[in-house]
């Protein structure tokens, strides 16, 4: 494979993920590269217009082109265009902000949200990331990815520092709340990733039964009240069959039950 365009890929993805512009020798150091050839690189990604550089500072950061690019594939992606008209329908019925996202790792992106029309909802941006773990649309798809990723993710909650205290950190408990989650067919978070902010969520299954994103919503804990978690979740599952039938070319109908466990 091309390292040139490796290490482009790379600096893109740094200076998209950065909170601020960045130096050529910060970037070098990021991407353990050599300052003249990171030089070269922003060199031709100015040239191309996927990056701009500041005269005065001399920093760079991503342009516009980028949204752009992202902003078309999101237009094309047969997903979210099955998926809209579900989300709106939630966010009707429970007047929360719902999500919609896919794995990407160890993490969920968000392809697509309907805010809520209250003044207090739960923040998050399309295209922006979460830890799968902390949120409900990612449990909802890591409790159907296979033992070897969910042991990987298990791992690995030893080393990381909890969110909240809610946050789940040990691995056995982990393991038990993905089970739970493939038995109900549904994930909680109940402010693990943001204090008092709680979501519930379903997987959303293609024709072989296989996970390929998750609906949810999400809001303050104080309005997910004993109440409503029952035909909140009720709703959500039922939407998330609808846009995976949908995706599918099938009639609506419950089929949690065809939901695979893991790669096949």
């Amino acid at each position: 494979m091309n390292n040139t365009l490796l290490k482009g890929l790379a600096v893109l993805e740094l200076l998209s993920r950065s909170d601020r512009p960045l130096t050529l020798s910060q970037i070098g150091r990021e991407l353990g590269v050599v300052k003249s050839n990171v030089h070269r690189l922003m060199q031709a990604l100015v040239d191309t217009r996927f990056v701009l550089r500041d005269e005065e500072s001399g920093c760079y950061a991503p342009s516009i082109k980028l949204w752009e690019l992202g902003s078309a594939v999101l237009a094309k992606l047969d997903l979210r265009h099955h998926a809209e008209k579900q989300m709106e329908a939630l966010m009707g019925l429970t007047g929360e902000s719902v999500h919609l996202s896919v794995l990407d790792g160890h993490e969920i992106v968000y392809v697509h949200k309907v805010d809520s029309l209250n003044p207090v909802r739960a923040y998050s941006q399309i295209g922006g990331r979460a830890p799968a773990y902390c949120v409900a649309t990612g449990k909802a798809q890591l409790a159907f990815a296979g033992e070897t990723v969910l042991r990987e993710v298990a791992q690995a909650l030893k080393r990381l520092k909890p969110f909240t205290e809610r946050t789940l950190t040990d691995p056995a408990q982990f393991m038990k709340e993905m089970k739970r989650v493939r038995e109900q067919g549904h994930a909680v978070n109940r402010g693990e990733w943001r204090d008092k902010v709680w979501g519930i969520a379903t997987p959303i299954m293609d024709a072989r039964g296989v996970v390929i994103a998750a609906i949810g919503i999400s809001g303050p804990a104080d309005r997910f009240k004993r109440s409503v978690m029952t035909p909140w979740t009720e709703a959500v599952i039922a939407a998330a069959t609808d846009v995976g039938h949908a995706l599918a070319g099938e009639q609506p109908m419950t089929a949690l039950s065809r939901i695979r466990f893991g790669p096949r």
